[in-house]
């Protein structure tokens, strides 16, 4: 009989609801876009770790492809406006947009990069030249604790004590426990965000009930670890030796040179698992994952890992972000709209 490990001790590190929920999901596809709303109650939220509220996933295709991006903007803004009415903001609302995260630093910039591509409009509105169709909205990058001194949630009650907007947007980078997942992904939801939570630096809360203001986070995970890198690269070399053995006589598959098997339709059997990886290949995707924990976290190697172009890719999501944020939130501004 087989021993249930125990996971607590090595906890997946990830900020995506749409990872660690296994029930209620309601997903639909856009072309090569999916988008996932997840509705949790207050008795779902606890065991998954998640707050009580909607979480709305949209996975994509590369980022960097303008054709994609395009695509991908459309789909965010639109997801972007169905939120805005989850928490009943209307055209008159003020919104304070946060930009979390430390810009010297290519994984966490993708929040600073948001907001310098941010329509802010509160200057105009104090000396009365705010044309109609454009919202009151301020901006503000935060900086990290490390900078500062100051807690992050701290540092913006202050601050939403003073300027009093109707609800906050905050922009900050995730962490992921799928490699499929990093730099195509965004993530939207009413539940607020706890800022470093998915690389073990879990910060005070920024949600309604630490500003007292409806709070819509967004994020995009650029960093995995190197856990589920490990974990991940098994069920790829599965998929790809069960391809492999499926395909074996089969003259057609000599002449590519390059085969996608990730998206094929292919399993591989117990038996093939075994013979590749003897006892680790008798093991569920969860425990391996934990085996793995096991291993890496006692030495200090379960690094987390961003891809070497992420800061190409990182402006591109920061594109994407403040494009659908200034549709959304000003009816004036179109989809075509660039701000420098």
């Amino acid at each position: 009989m087989s021993q249930e490990k125990d996971l607590g001790k090595y906890q997946v590190r990830t900020d995506l609801a749409i990872e660690v929920c296994k029930k209620g999901i309601n997903t639909r596809e856009i072309g090569p876009i999916k988008v996932t709303n997840i509705v949790l109650s207050d008795k779902e939220g606890t065991p998954i770790g998640k707050k009580a509220g909607t979480y709305v996933t949209v996975e994509f295709p590369d980022i960097t492809d303008y054709d994609n991006r395009e695509k991908i903007t459309t789909v965010f803004t639109e997801e972007l406006q169905k939120m805005l009415q989850t928490i009943k903001a209307n055209e008159q609302s003020t919104c304070l947009v946060l930009g979390l995260g430390n810009e010297k630093t290519a994984p966490d910039a993708v929040g600073p990069l948001v907001i310098e591509k941010t329509i802010v409009t509160n200057h105009l509105y104090v000396y009365g030249k705010l044309d109609p169709g454009f919202r009151r909205v301020w901006a503000l990058s935060p900086g990290v604790m490390g900078e500062t001194g100051m807690e992050t949630s701290d540092l913006i009650k202050g601050v939403v004590d003073v300027i009093k907007p109707d609800f906050a947007i905050v922009v900050d980078a995730l962490a992921s426990s799928s490699i499929e997942r990093v730099n195509k992904t965004i993530q939207m939801t009413d539940a607020g965000i706890n800022p470093g939570s998915g690389v073990g630096n879990k910060r005070k809360e920024i949600s309604y009930d630490t500003l007292g203001i409806p709070v819509i986070a967004i994020g995009v995970p650029t960093v995995v670890d190197a856990a589920s890198i490990v974990s991940d690269t098994i069920n790829y070399m599965y998929k790809h030796f069960a391809y492999t053995k499926e395909n074996l006589d089969n003259p057609a598959q000599k002449l590519k040179v390059k085969v996608n098997y990730l998206k094929k339709n292919v399993n591989i059997a117990d038996d093939d698992k075994k013979n590749l990886f003897g006892l680790v290949g008798s093991l569920s995707d969860s425990e391996v994952k934990s085996l793995i924990y096991e291993v890496l976290n006692p030495v200090g190697y379960n690094l987390m890992v961003t891809p070497k172009e992420e800061d190409f890719v990182v402006q591109k999501l920061a594109e994407v972000i403040s494009t659908g944020l200034n549709t959304a939130l000003h009816p004036e501004v179109n989809n075509s709209a660039k701000v420098n």
